[in-house]
């Protein structure tokens, strides 16, 4: 829930009936609104590496069942290993982009992700408060690749205009640390639960902090209130760095959410999802491994040892049988 007073009207993460999509039956739809994707709206910067940003995103909450509507609010200059640029989009074509699709589908969850300008944070943080009852989850990348004033600027605009309006706050324990506890005076490391009591002075009710180092090799992932944490799942550390397993957990999350999911089950299947997603990542250039977020649509061949492993798709796999329409 959100805390009254926040900024927006206390909403809970899991949607009313009243809130899913309604589809027209007619003689070729099936008239079960059950099988009906949610739409699930997603703000995010195109990425030509295909390792994060809008990709990850569409590509995520589609394998977890969402319809996702991409607006696009900047354009990456990168590869697989590091961010060189960006270019923002100017807050009106971004505003547009998501008002027309706002105006002509009914929403069940909205992402943000990487806005690029602290003007489009402004325009998304107005466009939000239109849509009140609709869940928001925010994450917040590392922009340690973006230098200067502008990005000051940009945290300042998030924490003071997004934060209030958002009901899911996701990031790594070293972004969320430094962003929203840069003077922390103890010793230890904040917890998520510091975390999160730091992320309540703007209203966010729930966080999720990734990337908790823990003994040994393994890092814990937590779902926290100011009060408590809510749920936790601990993975064991993969020798490899990837790009674009943020973008893929928040994504999941916000289909999760929007698909009618309670923030404590959306943890545990978005965290579930990146795991398979992670386990099967590649490396497509000569930078890092990216998650292969479509792995569940991998065929499955006999690996040397007589049992069965996934295998790279080919055209035979997805070969469709004659038909007589052009559809």
């Amino acid at each position: 829930m959100r805390h009254p007073g926040a900024g927006r009207a206390a909403t809970p993460l899991r949607m009313t009936e009243s809130q899913k999509p309604h589809v027209a039956p007619t003689d070729e739809i099936l008239d079960d609104e059950e099988l009906s994707p949610a739409c699930v709206m997603t703000f995010n910067a195109g990425d030509p590496s295909g390792a994060g940003g809008l990709t990850a995103d569409i590509a995520s909450m589609m394998s977890v069942g969402a319809h996702p509507l991409a607006v696009t609010t900047a354009i990456y200059l990168r590869d697989t290993a590091e961010i060189f640029e960006h270019h923002a989009l100017d807050d009106e074509w971004v505003s547009q982009q998501a008002r027309h699709a706002l105006e002509d589908m009914q929403v069940q969850a909205i992402k943000v992700g990487f806005l690029g300008s602290a003007e489009n944070v402004s325009m998304v943080a107005e466009l939000a408060t239109d849509y009140a009852e609709v869940p928001l989850v925010a994450y917040m990348p590392s922009l340690n690749w973006w230098d200067g004033s502008e990005a000051d600027s940009y945290y300042d605009a998030f924490f003071d205009l997004l934060l209030p309006q958002t009901s899911l706050l996701i990031g790594s324990h070293g972004t969320l640390s430094r962003w929203l506890l840069p003077d922390w005076p103890h010793e230890r490391r904040p917890s998520a639960r510091d975390i999160a009591k730091a992320a309540s002075t703007q209203g966010v009710p729930y966080v999720l902090v990734t990337g908790i180092a823990q003994p040994g090799q393994y890092t814990d992932n937590q779902l926290a209130t100011p009060e408590t944490v809510l749920a936790s799942k601990s993975f064991e550390h993969f020798e490899v760095i990837f790009t674009g397993a943020g973008d893929t957990l928040s994504a999941a999350m916000t289909a999760l959410v929007g698909s009618g999911c309670h923030v404590e089950e959306a943890f545990e299947e978005a965290l579930t999802y990146l795991d398979q997603a992670l386990h099967h990542g590649f490396r497509p250039g000569m930078g890092h491994v990216v998650p292969d977020r479509l792995f569940w649509a991998q065929p499955e061949s006999e690996d040397p040892d007589g049992g069965e492993s996934p295998g790279l798709a080919t055209a035979q796999d997805f070969e469709l049988p004659d038909h007589d329409t052009r559809h």
